[in-house]
């Protein structure tokens, strides 16, 4: 993989998207991909694995996970 920029990425021979989200972000959990595929229109028509050279725009996202808190007992 070859990285061009914190908000792009270029693909080199063999890349999938899943493996692409899931070393920029830390994993593919929470809507990571559809998101990419969204920032990304025609991507998924590429097929599941990409050609060399295809840059893939990398959109930020909130990768906190929320906290809630519950109070069980009185």
């Amino acid at each position: 993989m070859t990285a061009v920029s914190d908000l792009y990425f270029v693909s080199s021979e063999g890349d999938v998207l899943d493996q692409v989200v899931a070393a920029h972000y830390g994993d593919t959990l929470g809507g990571k991909v559809e998101a990419v595929l969204a920032a990304n229109p025609g991507l998924g028509a590429l097929g599941a694995v990409l050609d060399p050279g295809v840059r893939i725009r990398l959109p930020d996202l909130d990768t906190s996970e929320p906290s809630e808190t519950a109070q069980l007992w009185g």
